[in-house]
């Protein structure tokens, strides 16, 4: 079922699995082949070039990723990220801070959240490219812009990893590991699917068309009056016996 409502949402937010919602932005972006040729050049990029060629061939085209023709490069398996979108605020994302991140903020203040980071992110990817098999700490909205991706995680994360286990990255890895396909959630996404994704979930995005963007609106520490969801209570508890990690584990730390 798709979420509409703030009421709804409340109920939904705090425990798996993911759920598709509709938050009706009033933003349009610029087309995904010119952001990735204005992102591509900028020094706080990251991007991995994938694919079945032999080291030699990735390393090629790693270097010239950046200066490459664009039609070249969309033939190349990649996958491509950006935390820090306030960097374009003035010219690509032109407008995107007060259509997208002051409503939505707005509206989550006024519903009775509040958070210690809400911030965007940005991804871009080719066919056949996927991320890594990972769980993020913080809850993300998952937005797809263009193209369209697979969003895949499980329908009862506890059951193939912990709160425990995830905060301290046992996740992490390039593929996920085996399991019955009946214990996952795959959500296609296409242009203006929204998803929500649970904090120290795991999962992984696959790429289905020739040139895939999404915008992620990263929640860190979300609350609602009080409570965190279920899962971020392992994360917090570990916190508070670890002190020095404490919100080391930034946006910089997604593994993509």
């Amino acid at each position: 079922m798709t979420i509409t409502t703030p009421d709804d949402f409340i109920f939904r937010w705090k425990q798996p699995p993911n759920f598709p919602l509709e938050v009706p932005f009033g933003y349009t972006f610029v087309p995904a082949i010119d952001v990735l040729d204005h992102l591509r050049t900028d020094d706080e990029v990251r991007f991995t070039i994938l694919g079945e060629d032999d080291w030699q061939v990735r390393m090629d085209r790693t270097a010239a990723f950046r200066t490459a023709p664009l039609e070249e490069i969309i033939t190349w398996p990649f996958r491509l990220v950006h935390f820090d979108l306030t960097r374009f605020y003035d010219n690509l994302l032109h407008s995107f801070q007060e259509a997208v991140m002051i409503p939505w903020r707005t509206h989550l203040s006024a519903q009775g959240f509040t958070w210690q980071r809400l911030a965007p992110i940005l991804f871009v990817s080719t066919r056949g490219a996927a991320s890594t098999y990972h769980n993020d700490n913080s809850h993300g909205l998952v937005w797809q812009v263009h193209g369209t991706k697979a969003f895949h995680s499980y329908l009862v994360p506890d059951q193939h990893l912990s709160a425990e286990a995830a905060v301290i990255g046992a996740t992490t890895g390039e593929d996920p590991p085996e399991h019955d396909a009946a214990d996952r959630q795959s959500v296609t996404m296409r242009p203006g699917d929204q998803l929500w994704s649970h904090a120290l979930t795991p999962h992984w995005v696959t790429t289905e068309s020739t040139l895939a963007m999404s915008v992620t609106l990263s929640h860190g520490g979300l609350c609602h009056q009080g409570s965190f969801s279920e899962r971020e209570l392992a994360l917090r508890a570990y916190w508070d016996k670890n002190p020095g990690e404490a919100w080391t584990h930034d946006l910089r730390n997604v593994r993509y």
